[in-house]
Formats: C-alpha cells, structure tokens, sequence
C-alpha cells in the first residue's frame, strides 16, 4: 500500500452543540504548526443544538486548500448522521467512529477503527462528570494523531493557544488525547495509506478568519462609530470590535475613542451609522443579505446626500431566514444597484483574510475620498472559518480624509463655497463637518433635490446636473479603489474572472484544466466595483472569459455584460450555489462544460497587449508567489490599488 502524504481530507460528523469546535480547531492548528497548507471549514446547521454538524479539514503539500469533494478520513461521532458518514468515505479511506454507536458498518473497502470514547473519558477521574461528552472529542483528537502522525507537541500547543494559557482546561483535555493515542497505538493497526509529516510551507504565516480579521483592520484604520444589529453570519465582526478596541485604544483617562452600539434592528443600525458618516466620524455598519435589504432605503440616501459610510455584507445564503448558516455570493446585484432612482456602488471584493484587514481600513478611505457608501461583500465561509494568511500589514499610507474643509481653509475662500459645487471637474465636491467654527461652514443636508449650495430646490435642469455628477463621480471612483489581482499563464488562450473568496478553488481548477486536460487559462480575481482599466484590458485579451462565483444566476457576469455590453457574448457562466465553499471539482467542470476549442470558436484568443503581458497599467505590480509547487508555472501581479 503505497503512503499518501500531507494530501488528504479529513471530515468530522458530530452533533451541533456538542463542544467539538475546539477539537476540531486543535486538529487544524496543529497541522497548521507542522508545517502542513491547511484550511477549515465548519457546515453547521441554524439551530441552536442537535442537528448534524460537519467541519472539515483539508491538508495539502502543494497549497491547495480549497474544499475537497473527497473524503478519505471520515471521523463519525454523532448515530443521527452515521450511515451518512460511513457512505461519504472514498474508496480505500479511513473511518473512525466512537464504538458506542452501535450501527452496522456494511464496508468492506475501507479501513474502519473504532474508538472507546465513554471508556477513555470515565477512566479519567480529574475530568468532571458534566465536561466529559465535552472532553469525549478530544479522543478522536488523540486517536488520529496517533495514526496519521500529528506531533502531539502542536497539539500541546493548539490547546494553549486555545485556552489562552489557562493551566486546568489545557491538562484536562491534553491527558485524554494522550490516552486515547496510547490507546491507539496498543490497539489500533494501520491499514490506511493516510500520513501526514512535518513542512515548513507556513512559516511566516497566521491563521485567522475574515471577521475577526475585518474588525482589526477597522480599528486600524480610524474607526470611530459602528452600529449593528446581531445576524448571522456578520455577528462576529461587531462583537470582535467590542473584544479589541478596549485593547488597541486605550486611554490614560480611560475615555472611549469610538462607540459600539448594538442597535434595535438594521434600519436603526445603518441609520446611526450614516449620522456619525456625516459628522465627520469614520462610521460603518456589519450585516448579511436580509439586513441589507432592510438597509437600502437608508443607503440610498447615503447615495444622494453624499455622505461616507461603511457597510460589510458578509453574504450567506436566502432571504428572510433563509440558510443563514451556508455561504453565498448572492449580494452583488443587490448591492450593486442598492438604492431608489439611479444609483451606483462602490463594492470591495475581499479575497482572504487578509484583505479582509486591508479592505478594513482602505474602505474607510474611498468612502471619504468619494463621499458615498462603501459595501465590503465578504462571506460566511470567509467571514467565520479559519484561514492561512500572511501576518496583517500596519497601513501604509497616512488617512484619506479627502476634500474636507476647515477654519483655514474657509477663511481663504472667503466662506465662497458650495456643499454640491464641482470645483475640480472630478464630480467629488468639498464638505465640512460638524465642529468647524467658521461661520460659513453650516449648510442643510438634504438627500434628493438640492442645487449646488445644498439649498431645496426641484428644478428640473439643477436635478439632471446633479446627477450628471454623481456619474461622473462614480467614474473618478475607480482611481481610488483596489485593482485585480491577475495571474497568468504562458500560453493561455482563455480567461477567468472570479471575486471572494472562490479564489482558491479557481486557482487549483485552472491547474487540474492545464495538467489534466490541456487548457491554459489567466484568472483575473475583481477585487472592486466600478471596474478598474485592468479589468477592461482582460477582457479585451479573450473570446471566452468564464465567470465563476457562488450563486445560481451569474451575477458578477450580469453586471459584466453591462458594463461591457460590446463583450457580453465572450463571457461564460460558471455559477453554483449550493451553500457550500467553492470547490475546484466544480469549478473545473463549469469551465469544461462550455469550454469551445480554438479550433471551434469564431476568432483565435487576441494577443496579450494587456497589463501583465505589456506592463502599460499605472498601477502598482508585485510579484506573488504562488502557493506549491504545481503552480510554478503560473505567474501572479497583483496590483494592490489603482493609481492615485
């Protein structure tokens, strides 16, 4: 039986509310302290308790961390998902299951360990009689590292991690993983190929999720006033502010520097935000898709006054309650378009954890640059699952507050201003705020009709101005917000276009299309809406773009095909929302469902006159190594924001 190394999946079945998340984030951090590429993703069900619950881990040599389809370690805890469990092993994988559980096992081609869960607990008299169904997961935890070769050492240090040093817990839970690895060793025989050994493809490297993440790079960029409404699966960015601003903004006086308000409901919530928005605060909101809907009125008139806001959707799936607890990229039309009358947004497109923290602060400052609403679309499994990621980086640019107007400021113009006067012909007019003592600083806000000095009017010219100003402004949005990130390929004849956090499914897709099936692709990742010119120069490149995202109607390549109506034949819909993080089994069928050879297609893919092929973009490149091996010949720049 020949090994397979550092290249499986492992998934775990228990029962929602049974205290396996920490055992589960020890197996992950553990590999992930081994060295090992590893990701996490937890499918849970909306209710509070008893449904099945799966988390899954992946770990692979080369990098690719994207959910697998295949299941080749399958861990059963829970007798309501056992058959389910058994029947999702691969071919020739491994099943652990806790030998209370007294079902038939009706496979005969694959390894199958049973594991005396109630027996290793109860044999310990230092754990309480009401923590160990708690503590009973920590023998999986054992039990598999005993057989696949997880260092018991990264776990010890998982679990302090965990309990943040806490001695009791960390010795409870760490003497019944090295009973049940004993137990193991004693009783257990190997017949599965599955190990893993020590790397060192993480050095360097955290582990976060984008909420978490998000609320961070907030507070690094000046967050003053934030204003939610609890929803899943937003509700942790909020309560992370709550966690670390008290840490990050401290004060001698012990004075708050910011203000977390926790609101009746979203309309309350958007509403408080847009009041400090125009006061002059760098305000923001946290949401999913029902209580944007909720927000929209709110945000159009952010739309009209002209007021910075910041709104984070991290989208799940369905209206109303829908499946709050699956993932989805189902937002962007809606927030596209979000607003009565004409409007457009200004979207960021995160791709991992750590744009999460960048977009943080950097929406902070295209909402002032351009005096609108921000939307950041993340998602559930972005937002709430674990995820590998280069160490943050501090800001590096002072704040954009844009064209603010002070005391001094004022006094030179002679108090000659207008709140709604384009002054630079850019569309991005001059505002005060509130506080500013010059006694021409003061005007009336109003959302819809107004002329250039703020004052109510509905002249019908005045109103067909304005607006031409807001579109011009929308155009002038696109030098401020962040640029795609482009990989290419030496000989690709096709191109794909994604956003989010389907990154790393399309990633490990376009390399299964160029080795197992001869097709070379470049994949362009949108991290912003309005589009930036490096989107116009790829599209142009190719007669066939596959657009892939997780939704069921191809938004990102509905609000393509009208912004670029000339190229809408070119672009092809991958799109699947089935609830679940992107996988590249998917993705890659997508792409060869409507893939058209050259040979058969109207026209030869053009030539590559574009930013990474002639370098005529403005925009800043970098070069980024891709992760493994397998991708050596895929070549990345990203570009980390538009010219300025």
């Amino acid at each position: 039986m020949e090994k397979v190394v550092n290249d499986f999946s492992i998934i775990v079945g228990t029962k929602n509310g049974s205290g396996s998340s920490t055992a589960n984030n020890t197996i992950l951090r553990a590999i992930f302290k081994m060295g090992i590429p590893v990701s996490g993703k937890n499918l849970f069900p909306s209710n509070i308790q008893g449904l099945p619950t799966w988390y899954s881990i992946r770990a692979n040599k080369d990098g690719f961390v994207a959910r697998s389809e295949e299941q080749e370690i399958v861990i059963a805890m829970n007798p309501d998902s056992f058959a389910r469990d058994l029947a999702s092993v691969a071919p020739g994988g491994a099943f652990y299951y806790a030998d209370d559980i007294k079902q038939p096992i009706t496979r005969a081609d694959i390894a199958v360990y049973p594991m005396p869960v109630k027996q290793i607990v109860r044999g310990d008299p230092n754990i309480p009689s009401d923590f160990r169904d708690l503590v009973g997961n920590m023998v999986y935890v054992g039990a598999l590292a005993q057989m696949i070769g997880i260092d018991l050492e990264t776990i010890h240090a998982a679990l302090v991690f965990h309990f943040k040093g806490k001695q009791k817990p960390i010795d409870m839970n760490f003497n019944t993983i090295k009973a049940a690895a004993e137990w193991a060793k004693t009783n257990l025989e190997k017949q599965d190929p599955f190990y893993l050994e020590p790397l060192n493809k993480t050095e360097g490297l955290i582990m976060a999720d984008g909420n978490t993440s998000a609320a961070l790079g907030s507070i690094f960029g000046g967050l003053q006033f934030a204003a939610w409404y609890p929803i899943t699966p937003a509700s942790s960015l909020a309560e992370a502010l709550n966690e670390y601003l008290p840490t990050l903004r401290p004060r001698a006086d012990g004075k708050h520097t910011y203000a977390v308000v926790q609101a009746e409901d979203e309309l309350a919530a958007i509403g408080m935000a847009i009041g400090a928005g125009w006061s002059g605060l760098r305000a923001m909101t946290s949401t999913s898709g029902p209580g944007l809907s909720l927000m929209s009125e709110y945000a159009g008139l952010a739309y009209y006054a002209e007021v910075p806001v910041v709104i984070w959707d991290v989208q799940r799936i369905g209206p109303s309650t829908g499946l709050p607890t699956r993932t989805s990229q189902g937002d962007l039309t809606f927030a596209n378009f979000i607003g009565h009358g004409d409007s457009e947004s200004v979207i960021l497109l995160p791709g991992g954890v750590d744009e999460c923290f960048e977009f943080g602060w950097r929406a902070f400052d295209v909402a002032e640059q351009v005096q609108t609403p921000v939307f950041v679309l993340s998602d559930l499994d972005m937002g709430m699952n674990q995820w590998m990621s280069k160490p943050f980086e501090y800001p590096n640019t002072p704040m954009q507050r844009g064209k603010v107007l002070w005391e001094k400021d004022l006094e030179e113009l002679k108090g000659n201003w207008g709140r709604y006067l384009d002054k630079d012909g850019d569309g991005v007019t001059y505002r005060t705020v509130p506080g500013n003592k010059h006694p021409m600083s003061a005007y009336f806000t109003r959302g819809t009709g107004h002329d250039e000095n703020a004052r109510y009017t509905e002249d019908s010219a005045m109103w067909l101005k304005n607006m031409a100003r807001l579109k011009k402004k929308h155009e002038t949005a696109r030098k401020y917000v962040p640029a795609p990130v482009l990989y290419t390929r030496p000989d690709a004849k096709v191109g794909v276009i994604g956003f989010g956090s389907t990154e790393a499914a399309i990633l490990e897709a376009v390399h299964q299309l160029d080795a197992e099936d001869g097709i070379q692709a470049d994949f362009l990742r949108v991290r912003a809406i309005p589009f930036t010119q490096e989107v116009t120069d790829f599209i142009d490149n190719y007669d066939q773009i596959f657009v892939v995202e997780m939704n069921r109607d191809g938004q990102m390549k509905q609000i393509l095909s009208a912004e670029y109506p000339e190229k809408a034949g070119n672009f092809k819909s991958v799109a699947h929302g089935d609830g679940l993080p992107a996988a590249a089994k998917w993705v890659r069928a997508g792409i060869l469902a409507k893939y058209t050879s050259p040979a058969k297609s109207n026209g030869k893919a053009k030539s590559k006159a574009g930013p990474a092929a002639a370098g005529t973009t403005p925009a800043k490149k970098a070069a980024k190594k891709v992760s493994g091996a397998k991708m050596k010949t895929m070549k990345s720049v990203r570009k980390t924001s538009a010219t300025k």
